[in-house]
């Protein structure tokens, strides 16, 4: 991990406070990017796999605002990048 970027359990209580989550895997790949341009300035690279209530009837971007929108004064300098799996309970089978 970056110096600057959250650690994985920060991004999960800070997903948490905001929605409610049924599951939630959250993957640092920060080391992948060594060397990337984002990766230089301190910012780390996370992949979040969850499944929530709150993506019911919601379309894939609808989906990842939601997931963003918690996370957003952390982009981009502390989170560069972020790949997004948001499911609602009924696609987590």
């Amino acid at each position: 991990m970056s110096r600057l970027a959250p650690s994985i359990q920060e991004i999960e209580a800070r997903l948490r406070a905001a929605l409610p989550i049924d599951s939630i895997q959250i993957r640092d790949d920060s080391a992948k990017h060594h060397g990337h341009a984002g990766a230089a300035a301190g910012g780390g690279h996370f992949h979040v796999t969850l499944v929530s209530s709150a993506f019911a009837g919601k379309g894939r971007l609808a989906r990842h605002r939601l997931v963003y929108d918690p996370l957003s004064d952390w982009i981009p300098a502390r989170i560069h990048a972020l790949s997004i799996d948001a499911r609602d309970p009924s696609e987590s089978s």
